[in-house]
């Protein structure tokens, strides 16, 4: 694999994993939920933001427990690290590749996170979801296609070497019939 093709994969992978932890806050019903794409340039060490709002403190805990419990079944992956879980009003979670965000609303209103990465490009989980499909489809489209510029094997007529000795076809030996046994009768009573 080259170093392009594994940048490529690990990319997927990331993007397979803040789709996930998107649709954890959507069963959870986090409200006006949102991924960052975040600037290379400007990002450091993250490329995704995953903001999403919770009614109150509760709901905030119950959205960061999903998505933790479903990253690590699905995945096995855990958070390098996570803080704001007590309080409930703001709770980041550290996956190094994406960072998610759970605030409660007014805390989101305050702080407005997404005013703060304005160079960042903002997705729904659904326009999210359609581009990693996209992606994966033209990287199969790829693969099939360098598949199909491959040389062909050698049919197995042209890799026999010519000085090979002819076989003659013997036949099995006849297998004898097996003998029909007679009914048999029953015994007079």
């Amino acid at each position: 694999m080259t170093t392009t093709e594994v940048q490529q994969q690990t990319r997927i992978q990331i993007r397979n994993l803040v789709q996930a932890a998107a649709q954890a806050c959507l069963d959870k019903k986090g409200e006006d939920t949102r991924i960052l794409e975040l600037d290379p340039i400007d990002a450091g060490l993250s490329d995704f933001f995953l903001v999403t709002s919770a009614s109150n403190d509760r709901q905030a805990i119950a959205i960061s427990d999903e998505i933790e419990h479903r990253l690590k079944k699905d995945f096995g992956v855990y958070p390098n690290s996570v803080e704001g879980r007590r309080q409930g009003d703001w709770i980041l979670l550290d996956y190094v590749d994406f960072v998610v965000h759970v605030f409660r609303a007014e805390r989101r209103a305050f702080y407005d996170i997404e005013r703060l990465r304005k160079s960042a490009r903002p997705l729904t989980p659904t326009e999210f979801e359609a581009e990693l499909k996209a992606e994966l489809a033209a990287k199969t489209l790829a693969a099939r296609n360098k598949a199909k510029t491959k040389p062909a094997a050698k049919s197995a007529a042209e890799s026999k070497p010519k000085t090979a000795v002819k076989r003659v076809a013997r036949k099995a030996p006849a297998k004898k019939a097996a003998a029909k046994k007679a009914p048999r009768k029953k015994p007079a009573a």
